[in-house]
């Protein structure tokens, strides 16, 4: 019986710390590998629509005399304005009046009780063991009213025998080998769980009516749903490939707590329906590539500054450098700095992750082609430009390793021009090459031109 479970499922939430869709996590930059980590996990290939459970055993469930006296409420959460609730979050609320039961599942759960920084490394290698945490309805909704995120509550439109179904699932789901599931970001989290319930419940009647292509891909949802927060909508874009790029089915679309609540609404599944507490949602920022297409002010800026260098020294040769250089070069050095840690940092990311993770959505990125995890090294000559004002000295020969490197960075490029142009892969390329390629054809220009002074070898005989 659900109740006999209930002070071990309490015991559960005590040690349990972070809720995905409703928690809180300290710390920006685990946030935000635990984020990038879980979202490149999910397995996009074509799934079947009809979800295949593992079969209830019905053995010590002890069911309610009166089917009748039990309701089920579907209980939406709508995005926050934290990295890892703008998605927002779905519960199941029971309430049994004949034995006064009321309670709240939740599958967004996880234990982070091995420490944040072993529960990152498993996240990054694909172990994402959440679980479900049963909890008064006091406890669960009271966490998003601190959060200021609107809560919707709708009674589920269920025959008694369909109560029963779903019923037995849960019972079957707070049983210890149960609990834990293995989390999929877009195939199998809070909300799909609840999904793939009701249509159990239902007799597969949702999942065969959701059989349909929607206009939405992966992508359009990832960012949509970040638009109150640009550098992890940009982050996100950059990091995965063109697995996210395929138009969703209305089914896979249910994903997503709005659109399966909107599903159901339709369906004519819902009843009742009550805003429980209301909060305004989080404004969209900037439009990210916007505020990266920026940069090319300042390139194009310096690239007026150019002016052919004097031979000052005997050891230095002729070239090209900047115009007012105390002023220029340290312009260029803050240019540098954003474009080499961007650049290196996504770079290292998506080669990492295609050799040591099974993630498949951030392997064979395309990107790659853009981002070199080598151009890291590139923020040490921006320091040097940043501080010293004036133009990066060399001698020869390492003028011809940096000049030989940018080539061969143009050239891939070029190829990754030529795949965009032409269509020759699925993955969205344009938004880069509209508002990122220009940034970095007029840095490179600088950095070739202007950013390095030659220096003679000089020889005695």
């Amino acid at each position: 019986m659900i109740s006999s479970k209930l002070i071990h499922v309490l015991r559960l939430l005590c040690s349990i710390r972070v809720p995905f869709a409703s928690g809180k996590i300290r710390g920006g930059l685990l946030s935000l590998i635990i984020l990038l980590t879980s979202i490149a996990a999910s397995n996009l290939q074509a799934q079947d629509a009809t979800p295949q459970l593992a079969p209830i055993d019905g053995a010590g469930i002890r069911l309610p005399a009166d089917f009748s006296q039990l309701r089920f409420y579907l209980i939406t959460v709508d995005v926050g304005d934290q990295v890892w609730d703008n998605f927002g979050h779905t519960a199941l609320r029971m309430v049994d009046e004949s034995t006064n039961t009321d309670l709240v599942f939740n599958w967004g759960l996880f234990d982070a009780s091995i420490g944040y920084v072993r529960f990152a490394a498993n996240f990054a290698r694909g172990i994402m063991d959440y679980r479900l945490g049963v909890a008064p309805p006091e406890w669960e909704l009271g966490r998003y009213q601190q959060e200021g995120r609107t809560v919707w509550q709708d009674q589920l439109v269920l025959t008694d025998a369909q109560k029963r179904r779903l019923y037995e699932r849960l019972a079957w789901n707070i049983r210890d080998e149960n609990i834990v599931y293995d989390y999929d970001y877009f195939f199998d989290n809070c909300t799909t769980r609840v999904r793939d319930y009701l249509d159990e419940a239902l007799g597969g009647m949702l999942s065969e009516q959701s059989r349909a292509l929607t206009q939405s891909s992966f992508r359009d949802e990832v960012r949509a749903h970040y638009a109150s927060l640009p550098l992890i909508s940009f982050s996100l874009d950059v990091l995965m490939n063109e697995r996210i790029d395929r138009r969703m089915t209305q089914w896979e679309q249910m994903f997503l707590p709005l659109a399966l609540r909107e599903r159901l609404a339709r369906a004519g599944l819902l009843t009742d329906q009550q805003v429980l507490m209301e909060f305004p949602p989080p404004e969209s920022g900037p439009n990210p590539y916007h505020l990266a297409a920026l940069l090319l002010i300042p390139g194009v800026l310096l690239l007026l500054c150019l002016q052919r260098a004097s031979i000052a020294l005997f050891s230095s040769q002729p070239g090209l450098t900047l115009r007012m250089p105390a002023l220029t070069y340290r312009v260029l050095g803050l240019m540098g700095l954003v474009i080499a840690l961007f650049s290196g940092v996504y770079g290292l990311i998506m080669s990492l992750g295609w050799l040591f993770s099974s993630h498949q959505d951030i392997h064979g990125n395309l990107n790659l082609l853009l981002f070199w995890p080598t151009d890291l090294l590139g923020a040490w000559v921006a320091v040097r430009w940043l501080l010293t004002g004036r133009a990066w000295a060399v001698s020869n020969g390492s003028h011809q390793w940096v000049i030989t490197y940018f080539v061969i960075h143009v050239m891939a490029v070029l190829v990754y021009l030529v795949i965009a142009l032409f269509g020759l892969t699925e993955q969205r390329l344009g938004s880069l090459l509209l508002f990122v390629l220009p940034v970095l054809a007029v840095f490179a220009l600088l950095a070739t031109t202007a950013g390095m002074s030659r220096v003679r070898s000089i020889r005695f005989t």
